[in-house]
């Protein structure tokens, strides 16, 4: 099972299993502590992220850049849908809303990978 509604600052729960932050850059303030294992090549290309930040693309333009970022890291996600039948997995980063956030986007291609296995 994924979790996706968690942002880095919300507090860490038992039900969160394991806590599996998937940003480039460590956040800030952040001890090491609230993650159990850091994926930052599944983390949104900086570029992307300024622009997003900027408003020069699109939610669209934004979930089709980071898509197309995750070709050539399939055994990555393949790992992380394995983690997922095992028990409950929780992707972090700073964004609070989830429906702007790459979480939801990686959730959908992991779930997608451990349908097809």
């Amino acid at each position: 099972m994924i979790k996706v509604q968690k942002s880095i600052y919300d507090e860490a729960e038992p039900s969160d299993g394991k806590r599996i932050l998937v940003m480039r850059i460590w956040p800030r303030g952040i001890s090491k502590g609230k993650v159990d294992v850091w994926m930052k090549d599944l983390g949104t290309p900086k570029e992307l992220i300024r622009r997003w930040k900027d408003g020069k693309v699109s939610w669209d333009g934004f979930a089709a850049e980071y898509k197309e970022s995750l070709k050539g890291k399939e055994a990555l996600l393949r790992g992380l849908a394995s983690e997922s039948r095992k028990g409950t997995i929780t992707l972090l980063c700073t964004e609070r809303d989830p429906a702007i956030c790459h979480r939801s986007l990686l959730k959908d291609a992991i779930e997608r990978i451990s349908r097809a296995e």
